[in-house]
């Protein structure tokens, strides 16, 4: 008898976790996980870029000294921040990061800017070459960026929705944050001149 009402109890407390999405939490959390190591991967790979950047810049005679300062010292604020998987439960650390991560793309947009006065310099292969692996990064960043706040904000309603909260409360998951538009991207529309 004993025997059966621990299996009846087991079977219930079974359907129970199933029901509430226990298991679900791992796989909602593993695509945020998997999102975001696509984010970080991009990130560093236009960090990898700049240097190479930086050099093809500084070659051509006279270019701005405090342009190339400011991408170099942008560019080791970004790879200063340390970034682990913890990062995507921080909102201060992940605001941090992303904040590292505007300051370097607004001193690389003034470095570009920059470089349009210098017409050996934009005839140069490296230069383009550069230039295209650059925008084609930024592309792929929007990119891995869009996705990881798609697959935030699945998790977060999953982890806030009943019954699939009770699962999440068990493993201790919570919502998380994710990118915001910065003032900048938000508010000042891009000026370009003819």
């Amino acid at each position: 008898m004993h025997r059966r009402i621990h299996l009846a109890a087991f079977v219930i407390a079974s359907v129970v976790v199933a029901g509430c999405g226990y298991n679900g939490v791992i796989d909602k959390d593993e695509a945020v996980k998997a999102a975001w190591s696509e984010v970080e991967n991009q990130y560093q790979r236009r960090a990898d870029l700049v240097p190479n950047l930086v050099a093809t810049v500084k070659g051509a005679s006279a270019f701005e000294a405090g342009t190339l300062t400011a991408v170099i010292e942008a560019r080791a604020r970004a790879t200063s921040v340390r970034v682990d998987a913890s990062i995507i439960d921080d909102p201060k650390r992940l605001e941090e990061f992303q904040q590292a991560q505007q300051a370097l793309s607004s001193s690389l947009g003034r470095l570009i800017a920059v470089a349009e006065a210098y017409p050996a310099l934009k005839a140069s292969d490296t230069y383009r070459d550069l230039l295209v692996q650059l925008e084609g990064t930024e592309n792929r960043i929007a990119v891995a960026r869009g996705r990881y706040i798609s697959v935030v904000a699945d998790y977060n309603a999953y982890v806030q929705r009943l019954p699939t909260s009770i699962g999440a409360a068990l493993r201790k998951k919570s919502t998380r944050p994710t990118f915001n538009a910065t003032t900048h991207d938000a508010e000042i529309a891009p000026k370009v001149g003819f």
